[in-house]
């Protein structure tokens, strides 16, 4: 016996006009009747979409430079990162699933109209940081693979925009499988690298041990952050409220419920996959640049250049540059539909698809490419890494509103987060706030 249709939960100043991402909006069914795993197996791929941003080239940036930098040290920060990441992405389910609403409309429906817009405005900073990693990583790849210049590939990226509109024309199941399938060839790419590698596993597992140099070094809490940043994205947080609604889990609070347990399941393990990603990039720049002596290692041609000597076999520069730009086309694909939810939460926007996605895209994508065309191919890595760090400085501002909202019964209903969760989540969203403003005070100190 089901539960009746609970009333919506109260404590929001308005309620959204129009669903998240209303083309796809509840379009992707889960039988009622079906057993167990196959109502699970309707909520396998959001976490991946998710998954996407956890690997995206900024990381690849980030994750390279720690390791041939620092060597395995870091390691236990994309560990961390990730847990925090596995917290917040199963409250972006949460709150998705509790209110209808994805984060960008709850802070619409909750807040004065001044303060959402600034939260919009800080989110777009957010989109437009990854989207110039994303851009600058799909053109590093179309360059080392095939030759195109840096600013023909920049314009290329743009195309997503129309693979997206002709996928989800198909059904948005299309757009998790192209995602999906190009992560297996990721980790397919980064499995025979790292054979190759052959890494100290001893050092790769004390890597995982916390050490406070990570805090006390201003270089090291740099690219920490930096991982940081680049593990829990804030564009993320908004993906995954909306694309989760993609799902037809109905109404009932018992359907609620387990469409909350299957979603976290989803994303946890789709997170756990991405955890490897990061560390296998990590590792391998460990055991190939900092175990050879080259910790100045940090942009993603120079690394692709050295792969061939330092590991001795011609196919892993080409598993490298395959594994970046399968990255980055993902990265641009999710980093579009994130553009889309911000856009149309936040300011209940309404345009035809195509010229939605267009001009969310363009916001993203104009300055993405006239600061990559501006620095061309020489400076990349440093830019690459400033726009994880940024991510981080704006991480705050997405995730305080995620963890108030889902600790709220007033807005939460019978599905507000317990009171462990709750706890834990704000002691993540506090340890970001610390960490960022430390670094911002030895960013200061420094130039005093």
């Amino acid at each position: 016996m089901t539960d009746p249709t609970p009333d919506p939960p109260g404590g929001w100043s308005s309620r959204p006009k129009v669903p998240s991402m209303s083309d796809v909006h509840r379009s992707v069914p889960v039988r009622a009747g079906g057993s167990s795993w196959r109502r699970a197996a309707a909520f396998f791929g959001p976490g991946y979409l998710v998954a996407v941003g956890y690997m995206d080239p900024g990381n690849w940036a980030t994750s390279i430079a720690g390791g041939s930098r620092f060597g395995y040290t870091l390691l236990v920060v994309a560990l961390i990162s990730n847990i925090m990441a596995i917290v917040l992405q199963s409250l972006c389910s949460r709150l998705a699933i509790a209110s209808g609403r994805d984060l960008a409309q709850a802070c619409r429906d909750a807040y004065p109209v001044w303060v959402s817009r600034v939260l919009w405005f800080l989110a777009e900073i957010a989109i437009i940081a990854t989207d110039i990693a994303e851009v600058i990583g799909t053109a590093i790849g179309l360059n080392l693979l095939f030759g195109i210049p840096l600013e023909i590939g920049v314009i290329i990226t743009a195309l997503d925009v129309f693979l997206i509109l002709y996928l989800q024309k198909l059904g948005f199941r299309w757009v998790e499988a192209l995602v999906i399938a190009l992560l297996g060839i990721i980790a397919v790419c980064f499995a025979l690298q790292i054979v190759l590698a052959d890494p100290d596993w001893g050092d790769v597992i004390r890597g995982f041990a916390p050490t406070t140099e990570i805090v006390s070094n201003p270089e090291m809490l740099y690219l920490a952050l930096g991982i940081l940043g680049a593990t829990v994205m804030p564009h993320n947080l908004y993906l995954h409220s909306g694309i989760i609604q993609t799902r037809n889990y109905g109404d009932s609070l018992t359907e609620k419920r387990e469409a909350l347990k299957f979603a976290t399941i989803d994303s946890t393990v789709a997170l756990m996959f991405a955890l490897c990603i990061n560390a296998a990039i990590l590792i391998l720049a460990a055991a190939t640049f900092n175990a050879t002596g080259r910790t100045e290692i940090a942009e993603l041609g120079e690394a692709h250049s050295l792969l061939a000597p330092l590991l001795g076999a011609a196919i892993a520069p080409t598993l490298f540059g395959v594994a970046l730009l399968c990255s980055g086309i993902n990265s641009t694909v999710t980093a579009t539909l994130a553009g889309q939810i911000v856009m149309e939460g936040f300011l209940d926007i309404r345009l035809p698809p195509w010229l939605r996605r267009l001009v969310t895209r363009a916001i993203a994508i104009v300055p993405a490419a006239a600061v990559t065309i501006w620095y061309g191919e020489s400076g990349t890595a440093r830019l690459l890494i400033l726009t994880q760090v940024v991510l981080s400085l704006q991480l705050s501002f997405a995730v305080f509103p995620l963890v108030m909202f889902t600790a709220d019964k007033r807005k939460m209903g019978a599905l507000v987060a317990p009171r462990g969760l709750a706890a834990f989540a704000f002691a993540i969203a506090f340890i970001i706030a610390a960490l960022n403003i430390k670094l911002i005070a030895d960013f200061l100190s420094e130039r005093a």
